[in-house]
């Protein structure tokens, strides 16, 4: 799924990779909720919500009673999102790749929430993974999950790069037209160069998470 559109006025606030750090998640969304302005402001979360951290199930029902209480909200599909669809399809033979990947942790997480009879995964939290956008575009900014192909335009750029693609757009000065603010690529600190924004922080590292909002270009991080 693709999504564009324009923020009106206000603010955004983009979210950096969570990773099931469900602690993380609350406590940077308290230090945001003191500036949002729920009128004119907009959330962007960047994908990556899931793996490798305790509580992925913690972190999905977080972002859904968040989508219920803010209307201008955006969710981007990480990575790691796109694995897990792909493992839980019955034509899905490689199973070991999306484990090893991180997906041991949100699988032990998700069973940990499961009754007896019950679906593993909740038919919301499924919708939701479903619902997922591989871009969001403002007048000034794009917002992908991991970033993009150089000399494409964005109508033509692949799935693959949307969520994967690393030092080809980081390390290039390829001018976009407008700001890149992206994650998946993990920085000690949020990266500002040449029409580019990294908010990926290593959370579940034990690093921080880390939110940018713009175009003040203020950051706050737990």
């Amino acid at each position: 799924m693709q999504t564009g559109g324009q923020a009106d006025m206000g603010k955004i606030f983009a979210i950096g990779d969570i990773h099931g750090c469900s602690d993380k998640l609350t406590a940077l969304m308290d230090k945001i909720e003191e500036d949002f302005d729920h009128r004119l402001d907009t959330l962007v979360f960047m994908g990556d919500y899931i793996d490798r951290g305790p509580d992925s199930f913690g972190v999905i029902s977080c972002l859904i009673d968040l989508k219920n209480r803010f209307e201008n909200i955006i969710f981007l599909k990480g990575n790691h999102e796109d694995m897990l669809e792909k493992y839980l399809l019955p034509s899905n033979l490689d199973k070991h790749t999306y484990i090893v990947n991180g997906g041991k942790h949100t699988l032990e997480s998700y069973m940990k929430h499961c009754s007896p009879g019950s679906p593993a995964i909740p038919p919301e939290h499924l919708h939701f993974f479903s619902a997922l956008s591989d871009f969001y575009e403002t007048d000034d900014y794009i917002f992908v999950h991991a970033g993009l192909r150089e000399h494409v335009p964005l109508e033509a750029q692949i799935p693959d790069d949307f969520l994967w693609i690393r030092s080809d757009f980081i390390h290039s000065d390829y001018d976009f037209g407008k700001i890149i603010v992206f994650g998946h690529t993990p920085f000690i600190e949020p990266l500002i160069r040449s029409g580019r924004i990294g908010i990926d922080t290593g959370a579940v590292y034990g690093n921080k998470l880390t939110c940018v909002k713009l175009p003040d270009i203020e950051f706050y991080s737990v």
